[in-house]
């Protein structure tokens, strides 16, 4: 009897045993099956995080690519320009040469011009000379508002080259710029300013409005003409309505 009941007290005791062992080995199952799953959803996001990054590396690469195409073709055409300008001004140099040469000859011819029989010149020859002068200066004119419009233009593509180089740094304006809002058009938010290239105005120069000394909003120039341009109304920057007659002074002038 007595090894019955040690028997039956040992076979409960090893049940005991064997239930607690698998509970264990079922919480070890459970812990391990988590940290898969957490493995799992890890390696799933890393995944999904690596393809974010190489597809927002791909757009950054076509930027930059496109961003040096522009630039190479900028300072191309500012390249062209200045040559453009340096051929133009070597002309003006010479025309201007040629001028004061038959400037000279026509001075001398018309004060000879009473005793001409002595000097061998004609009426018809001192004549002919200047109408070569007057085509001389008309030449030399044109060329220098030529040369004028080349340097506008050097300046608006240098504008643009250091834009893209630095988009930071300011576009600055004469000092002595002051200028006055001809048009208002609150609805689109611009302004019709009554200066312009010729008065030193370059694109994406900053302008602050004043109206009797007080500050109503800062425009940016968006196209230029020769004694008009176009700006708009920054974000953030309007105090008061904007209206004809108000004052514009640089928000960058030059040193």
């Amino acid at each position: 009897m007595l090894i019955r009941i040690s028997l039956i007290v040992a076979i409960v005791a090893g049940l005991a045993v064997s239930g607690l062992n698998f509970l264990k080995v079922k919480e070890k199952i459970t812990t391990i099956q988590e940290q898969r799953e957490a493995e799992k959803s890890a390696k799933v996001q890393a995944q999904t995080d690596l393809a974010s990054t190489r597809k927002d590396l791909e757009k950054t690469t076509a930027d930059l690519k496109t961003t040096k195409t522009t630039l190479e073709a900028t300072t191309a055409e500012r390249d062209k320009a200045v040559g453009d300008l340096a051929s133009q001004t070597k002309r003006a140099d010479r025309l201007t040469e040629e001028r004061d040469k038959i400037t000279k000859e026509r001075n001398d011819a018309q004060a000879d011009l009473a005793a001409y029989v002595g000097t061998g010149l004609k009426p018809e020859q001192v004549l002919a000379m200047n109408k070569e002068f007057k085509g001389l200066q008309a030449a030399l004119d044109a060329s220098q508002d030529e040369k004028k419009l080349l340097g506008q233009k050097i300046t608006r593509l240098q504008t643009e080259l250091d834009r893209y180089v630095n988009p930071e740094k300011p576009v600055f304006l004469p000092a002595s710029l002051i200028g006055k809002v001809l048009v208002t058009d609150p609805k689109w938010n611009f302004v019709v300013l009554n200066i312009g290239l010729n008065q030193g105005v370059k694109e994406y120069g900053e302008l602050l409005v004043n109206r009797n000394g007080k500050l109503v909003a800062k425009v940016i120039i968006r196209s230029a003409q020769k004694d008009r341009c176009i700006a708009n109304v920054m974000p953030g920057w309007q105090l008061g309505e904007v209206m004809e007659g108000d004052q514009v002074t640089p928000a960058h002038p030059e040193t």
